[in-house]
């Protein structure tokens, strides 16, 4: 099992995540939006790292065996804690183990609640249904979105 490391953005190369960012089987879970070009994904770098520094929220690189597996936040939206987890389709199966760490996170912050938020795309999680509070659809940017209401505490149990 690959042993993860979580890198700030300063410390990844623009040019892997940009590769990252543009590869088909993650756009196909986000929110549509033109290819990135250095220009593009160095100001979403900047816009992350900026995020980064606000109380209560992290922004990581994910790292697994070296590689740029993704990243993971912990982001501050609409005065709600919000958790994002993008991966390689490559590394897929880590997707829990990382929820385990930012889990931890958001209780070192003193977060009660955090929320997860997956595109209409990604099939429903057994997983988060059973650590739910509440599961219900939102509309994001004209997109639909299945949002997981997580309890810090509640989730902790299942780590």
């Amino acid at each position: 099992m690959n042993k993860l490391k979580y890198l700030k953005f300063n410390q990844v190369n623009i040019n892997d995540f940009m590769s990252l960012l543009n590869q088909q089987k993650i756009r196909e879970h986000l929110i549509e939006h033109p290819l990135f070009d250095l220009d593009t994904v160095s100001s979403w770098m900047n816009a992350k790292t900026a995020l980064d520094s606000i109380q209560g929220c992290i922004v990581r690189a994910i790292y697994a065996g070296g590689t740029l597996a993704g990243w993971c936040a912990i982001q501050l939206e609409d005065g709600k804690y919000e958790i994002a987890i993008v991966l390689d389709h490559d590394f897929w199966g880590m997707g829990k183990r990382v929820f385990s760490q930012m889990i931890c996170w958001a209780k070192e912050f003193g977060h009660d609640e955090v929320y997860i938020h997956f595109l209409h795309t990604r099939p429903p999680y057994k997983f988060l249904r059973r650590v739910a509070k509440n599961v219900y659809e939102t509309e994001i940017f004209g997109n639909k979105f299945t949002t997981y209401q997580l309890t810090v505490s509640s989730a902790l149990k299942f780590n």
